[in-house]
């Protein structure tokens, strides 16, 4: 391989509701947007995407709406992680028959494996269902944390191909390039301390600030690779406020109420998530209005 797989700005999509169901309308112009602004990646059915609380066949359909719009245009790299190791590699099944160009595969959240169970839990996978799979590593999510090591081991499989590390330890992707080399995709998973993970090694981030500021986010990778360290500087102090704004009361339901700003999708979210308090409306709003997104 010459480089990683996936690199630059990958959108972790919300899933727009209407009277209780996906809008699947509102999902696909949603998407088209995306890729009209400039976004690298698409992954769809994430924890943004409230994947908790989609069925199973929400799922599939959400992933083969997304493959459906991109059209081979950008790559779709679709949510198919589980705690239960058969359901996983049903997910991650589902997302190669629909076209999907990679899996993103959580750790196994309540289980609390050790990391044996974690190396085994992915080589499972992998051997199941022929597709790139991201590790996904977010142990405030998740309890657990996969080691380094126990990454490189798994990195030896051919189709695991990268990570998504929200672990906010920014040692991690100086560390990880030391054990795997540059080819292996490292993806933040953190909009805050995206600078500072591409300096230590990173190749891209999967945002949940693009929902809402795509083409910022895109330009701001955009940027990097070509060296522009001033643009970089310039966009991530315009979308500060904004990183942190959304990630006052729990994700997603901040870039739900954004997205909503933007007339992409109605404030909802399913429960157990409720909608943001109106002090936290505000400190959304006055965000998206210092970067530039609304008036």
């Amino acid at each position: 391989m010459t480089g990683p797989m996936f690199k630059g700005s990958a959108t972790a999509l919300i899933t727009p509701f209407s009277n209780g169901s996906v809008d699947e309308g509102a999902f696909q112009r949603f998407v088209e947007w995306q890729i009209e602004q400039g976004t690298d990646i698409l992954v769809p059915c994430g924890t943004t995407g409230e994947s908790p609380t989609l069925s199973h066949e929400e799922d599939m359909r959400v992933t083969a709406l997304c493959v459906e719009v991109a059209a081979g245009r950008v790559p779709v790299v679709a949510g198919t992680g589980s705690n239960n190791t058969e359901e996983a590699i049903s997910l991650t099944r589902s997302a190669k028959e629909a076209g999907a160009d990679g899996a993103l595969v959580v750790t196994p959240y309540y289980n609390k494996p050790t990391q044996d169970g974690l190396y085994a839990h992915y080589k499972a996978i992998h051997d199941a269902v022929e597709i790139p799979i991201v590790i996904y590593n977010i142990p405030g999510r998740c309890i657990v944390d996969m080691s380094v090591e126990t990454m490189a081991r798994l990195a030896e499989l051919p189709n695991i191909v990268g990570v998504k590390d929200a672990t906010a330890d920014l040692t991690r992707p100086a560390l990880t390039r030391q054990a795997m080399g540059p080819d292996f995709a490292q993806l933040s998973g953190e909009d805050a301390t995206v600078v500072p993970f591409l300096a230590q090694g990173g190749h891209g981030c999967i945002s949940v600030t693009a929902n809402v500021a795509p083409h910022a986010c895109a330009e701001l990778h955009d940027a990097w690779q070509r060296g522009d360290l001033k643009t970089v500087e310039t966009i991530n102090e315009r979308l500060m406020p904004l990183h942190k704004a959304l990630f006052v009361e729990s994700s997603p339901a901040p870039v739900k109420y954004a997205a909503s700003l933007l007339g992409f999708a109605e404030n909802r979210v399913r429960l157990p998530l409720v909608s943001i308090k109106q002090e936290t409306e505000v400190q959304v709003r006055d965000a998206m209005v210092h970067a530039g997104l609304i008036n």
